[in-house]
């Protein structure tokens, strides 16, 4: 009797699942726990696990293609055995050009759905929901690429496919901004990647950029050279007249739509509001000199960040109505409250390909600085190379975001669903300030809180980012 595997929800936003790779193929003998496959959710990349021993007799989702939680995946049962796919079939995510080209020419005819010829019934093994303090069902991997396009003419510029240069080469003095998929993708399809038009954040090469063209050459940039002193004395090089893109649409990634309606709802559904609060930062990068500087060779190294997430901690055990969520009334007839939450789980945003995670640092009111630095130094890691496990992102009671280390002095960030706030960091400034009657230089640090006002009123948001303030400017205190 064959056994059908399906794809399993492995985070609470999660719908669908991209299958990356396969990495066993039809007629293989598996056991439990075998890896079969590499599926990208709208988290992380993980692998996916075999839930039965025996021969994998069929595999329904090809790769490339976004399948729904629940959609069949694949099938293990005895040799010999014929099976078909059962209903919901996969939803294909499809080439540019609108064609299914990993199915042309094929069309799988299907025996009874959900029974062998013989007819028996087909079990299906869905994968268990990630329960946080147990580990998920698929266990994230290293990134690998994604699943090779359809084969296009390689440009006269492209490298041999055995010189992995190809994705490292230098544009002018500056290297190649390009993620690690986008780059091991493009040495895949031969492509120089130096020609490439990212569209990520300042301009940098993404997964979506080089299967676009792959797809199309035409968008690829015409090869340019260093530019030199004739060049900077006419300006051609530098202030080109073409366009700055091809004009294109690719398709949003599963991370990318996840964060498009959780943004939505959450700017849509939550009164926001916003507090603003000016910080002497001088103190704080006084006491984080010297400690670098006494424990380099312990390997100790604190970042503004430590700090910040520490002090954050600290200012919720002061000020523990901040650290709460909503909860919606339900058609059960539970009526709407809010939740205090007992412990800080302290989240931060890390930006990765195409988006945003927020690792989380749990009992975070309970570590020191050195143990907070310890940990979130390689959750951010692991977050960028997308092998966080579900429940090192889930769980968050409240959330940072800094930008200060790209120049942003102060914003507004959007809360993060289902906490009550969230606190934006911005860089360092060197401005003029008054101290003791005196105006002299100083350091100074712009903090803004969005809350949530269904939980947060002004006065609560405000007594938070008032012990905030006096933890940061007095970081002694968060070293006990």
């Amino acid at each position: 009797m064959a056994d059908i595997i399906d794809m399993p929800k492995l985070s609470d936003t999660m719908t669908v699942g991209t299958l990356v790779k396969w990495l066993r193929s039809e007629g293989d003998a598996v056991k439990v726990g075998d890896m079969l496959a590499e599926v990208e959710t709208d988290k992380a990349t993980m692998e996916l696990e075999s839930f039965f021993s025996g021969t994998l007799l069929k595999i329904f989702a090809q790769p490339g293609s976004q399948v729904a939680i629940g959609a069949p995946l694949c099938a293990v049962g005895q040799p010999g055995e014929i099976v078909a796919a059962p209903l919901p079939a996969v939803a294909q995510h499809l080439p540019a050009d609108g064609q299914d080209k990993s199915r042309a020419g094929s069309s799988p005819q299907r025996e009874t759905a959900g029974q062998t010829p013989g007819g028996q019934p087909i079990r299906q093994a869905h994968g268990p929901e990630p329960v946080e303090g147990q580990p998920a069902t698929m266990q994230a991997p290293a990134p690998s690429p994604v699943a090779k396009p359809p084969d296009t003419p390689s440009s006269p510029a492209a490298k041999p496919r055995d010189e992995p240069s190809v994705a490292l080469a230098k544009e002018g003095d500056a290297r190649l901004r390009i993620s690690p998929l986008a780059r091991k993708l493009a040495a895949d399809q031969n492509l120089d990647a130096s020609r490439v038009t990212g569209s990520g954040p300042h301009g940098r090469i993404v997964k979506a950029d080089v299967l676009a063209a792959a797809a199309n050459p035409a968008l690829l940039k015409t090869a340019t050279s260093p530019v030199g002193a004739s060049s900077l004395a006419t300006g051609s090089s530098l202030f080109a007249k073409g366009p700055i893109q091809a004009d294109r649409t690719v398709p949003a990634t599963n991370m990318r739509a996840i964060i498009a309606k959780r943004l939505l709802e959450a700017k849509t559904s939550i009164p926001h509001f916003y507090l603003e609060i000016e910080v002497d930062a001088e103190p704080l990068l006084a006491i984080r000199a010297q400690l670098n500087t006494a424990l380099e060779k312990e390997g100790v190294k604190l970042s503004v960040n430590d700090f910040v997430l520490k002090a954050s901690a600290e200012a919720l055990r002061r000020v523990p109505g901040v650290n709460a969520s909503w909860t919606p009334s339900t058609s059960s007839g539970q009526a709407a409250g809010i939740q205090y939450h007992g412990a800080a789980h302290v989240s931060f945003a890390v930006a990765i390909e195409d988006g945003l995670i927020t690792p989380v640092i749990r009992d975070a009111h309970t570590k020191t600085i050195f143990q907070l630095s310890a940990e979130a130094k390689p959750l951010g890691r692991r977050a960028k190379e997308k092998k966080l496990k579900p429940e090192e992102f889930t769980g968050g009671t409240f959330c940072v975001s800094n930008l200060g280390m790209m120049g942003v002095t102060k914003f507004s960030a959007i809360i993060n669903p289902p906490n009550a706030a969230i606190l934006a960091v911005g860089t360092t400034v060197t401005k003029p300030v008054v101290k003791n009657g005196s105006i002299m230089v100083g350091q100074t640090m712009v903090l803004t809180l969005s809350c949530d006002h269904r939980v947060v009123d002004g006065a609560l948001g405000a007594q938070f980012l008032a012990a905030l303030k006096d933890l940061l400017e007095k970081p002694a205190l968060l070293l006990v």
